[in-house]
């Protein structure tokens, strides 16, 4: 009994090893049909919630959440824009040179990436990318502020 035990555990740990010599392409999936991930060529600007924090209400610094509208009614980075509306090229500042800080949720969360790097793609150069999101900001005691 005891070597049968010992020797699929063996067995599964050899097949692993063996299986780490294979290349695989990278997969994501979310409920769905499993697709590749998509690779990005823009790469993010990030930036830490320490750094963040030195910004907030500064001439010239945007910060945009792109949350939803539940998690955006529980708080957000004070002075934050709502940023996820059909519209939301009308809510970039014309300085096209200006701070802008991105976030969402949390590390899992990408929209804030697809958000920061379409506006990369408008031609904007400070743009940065706050990987934590709002429940880092939060979960650090950091203030936020409510609609």
């Amino acid at each position: 009994m005891m070597n049968n035990v010992i020797r699929q555990s063996l067995i599964g740990g050899l097949m692993a090893l063996s299986l780490g010599g294979i290349s695989l392409p990278a997969i994501a999936g979310g409920g769905s049909d499993i697709s590749e991930a998509p690779y990005n060529e823009i790469q993010l600007n990030p930036i830490s919630m320490r750094e963040a924090e030195t910004l907030v209400g500064k001439q010239e610094v945007y910060f945009f959440d792109v949350n939803t509208l539940e998690i955006w009614a529980e708080g957000f980075v004070p002075g934050a824009v709502f940023f996820n509306v059909q519209n939301w090229r009308e809510l970039l500042p014309k300085n096209k040179d200006a701070v802008m800080v991105f976030y969402c949720a949390n590390r899992l969360c990408t929209a804030s990436n697809m958000a920061a790097r379409e506006t990369m793609k408008l031609g904007y150069t400070g743009v940065r990318h706050m990987a934590d999101g709002i429940f880092g900001w939060r979960m650090s005691g950091r203030a936020t502020e409510k609609p």
